[in-house]
């Protein structure tokens, strides 16, 4: 019976471990400081720690997210990131923090996703129409328009957008569970890869013309992110 017992604890535990591990791992520590120089240094989670006693203010501090973006580019949007390449103190700590600019009538943020975090976005500046893309086989389609205020929560890894439908320029400030989320953009991935997928394979999946899949190929994929 006691056998019976410790295989069924070991099974819920081999079950709950791929939870615990659902955003980056909790730090040891008081935090770690990213640094590039190895020398004297120890390597946790991506990056090598400063050791603490050298740590300073400007380890864990960003300046510039009051500033406007440029936004003329094809996809009239910019994502200013502050993740754990801007900001060395959030190595370990699994938060970032995202600033996105929106060009007036039709600026996008296009459908992309973050393989490392759940992201929650507040707006600051005009009206967005956003949305998720549930997984297979439902792929259901969950949107809402957003006012100054508002917030909305896009789940790791799904598919997500948002789109100004607003005449004014839109701001918004997302919060991501991840020093380092990463993303992944549909249209840069499918058809910007480098070297490219064989169109043959995008033909048969997308049940395009190939004349049409190497046109999309060819074209220059905007990355903002």
């Amino acid at each position: 019976m006691k056998t019976a017992h410790f295989i069924l604890v070991f099974c819920l535990l081999a079950l709950a471990s791929p939870f615990a591990y659902a955003s980056d791992p909790s730090p040891l520590q008081d935090f770690c400081v990213a640094i590039n120089d190895p020398k004297d240094a120890v390597f946790v989670n991506g990056k090598f720690c400063k050791d603490p006693k050298f740590a300073k203010a400007q380890d864990f501090y960003y300046s510039g997210l009051n500033i406007p973006r440029n936004t003329s580019n094809p996809v009239g949007s910019t994502v200013t990131p502050v993740n754990v390449a801007q900001i060395p103190g959030l190595n370990t700590l699994g938060i970032s923090l995202v600033r996105i600019d929106y060009a007036p009538n039709g600026g996008l943020n296009p459908p992309h996703t973050h393989p490392r975090a759940t992201e929650i976005l507040v707006v600051v500046e005009g009206t967005l129409y956003v949305g998720f893309v549930t997984s297979n086989t439902d792929n259901r389609l969950i949107t809402k328009v957003l006012y100054p205020g508002d917030v909305f929560v896009f789940p790791i890894g799904l598919i997500h957008f948002q789109f100004n439908v607003g005449k004014t320029n839109a701001v918004a400030f997302a919060a991501l569970s991840s020093q380092n989320p990463g993303v992944i953009t549909v249209a840069n991935a499918v058809f910007g890869s480098n070297p490219p997928i064989n169109p043959d394979v995008l033909v048969k999946a997308f049940q395009l013309d190939k004349n049409v899949v190497k046109n999309l190929q060819s074209k220059f994929w905007w990355a903002n992110n």
